[in-house]
């Protein structure tokens, strides 16, 4: 009697490897399940560490164990993500950065010449000072990065390194010679500047926001030639 190729795993071969086929699937269909949940171990953590560090300030560098529980999850499930708190603290600064980054890149699309994009990005950079919660937030990050020693982005723990990536085509069109130097020099500044206005607890103005505007600019029209 012909054995049911539908139900004899034997017949893989005459059956052109479907076995294989929906082995692989359900297994797809497992990791993919596995994904979702990680990531979403992976959003709690870094959403209850920024909760955390916002009632800390500037007072104390909270612990693994606070940001675990305030996350409601366990010390197996922090570890499987991150081998240490300054890995987690690298991970928000990478987070805010390219949240503000998506941020930035909307408003300066906004803008029709080079000259008013880059306006919209030192305006968007020093506008996380304005709001007193997350100027709050932003400060108390930063604070705590300022202990991290793991890498970040392959070097030392900043959102400017991300940040200038947005003024490489700004500048370019304004002749820069040398756009992604002169992007990450305006950055540095700019970032700086904003660091010193969350340590006053100053909230800047638009007068800051044009004076930083044309300092950034200053580079470039001087390597313009007659």
């Amino acid at each position: 009697m012909k054995e049911n190729t539908i139900t004899n795993p034997r017949n893989e071969a005459l059956e052109g490897g479907r076995s294989d086929d929906v082995a692989e699937r359900i297994a797809q269909r497992a990791l993919a399940r596995r994904g979702a949940h990680y990531t979403s171990e992976v959003r709690a953590l870094l959403d209850a560490a920024l909760g955390v560090m916002r009632r800390c300030g500037t007072a104390s560098r909270p612990r693994v164990a606070d940001v675990v529980a305030a996350a409601g999850l366990s010390n197996e499930a922090f570890y499987r993500h991150f081998r240490s708190k300054d890995a987690l603290v690298a991970a928000l600064m990478e987070d805010g950065a390219e949240r503000l980054c998506g941020y930035l890149a909307h408003q300066m699309a906004k803008e029709p010449t080079p000259e008013a994009k880059v306006r919209r990005w030192v305006e968007g950079i020093l506008a996380q000072a304005v709001d007193e919660e997350t100027a709050a937030t932003t400060l108390a990050v930063m604070w705590n990065a300022g202990s991290v020693t793991e890498g970040f982005l392959a070097g030392p723990p900043t959102a400017a390194g991300v940040l200038a990536t947005l003024l490489h085509t700004p500048y370019a069109q304004l002749g820069s010679q040398d756009p992604e130097l002169d992007a990450s020099l305006a950055a540095h500044a700019t970032v700086g500047r904003l660091a010193d206005h969350l340590w006053r607890r100053e909230r800047p103005t638009a007068a800051d926001v044009d004076h930083i505007t044309r300092f950034v600019l200053r580079t470039v029209d001087q390597e313009v030639g007659p």
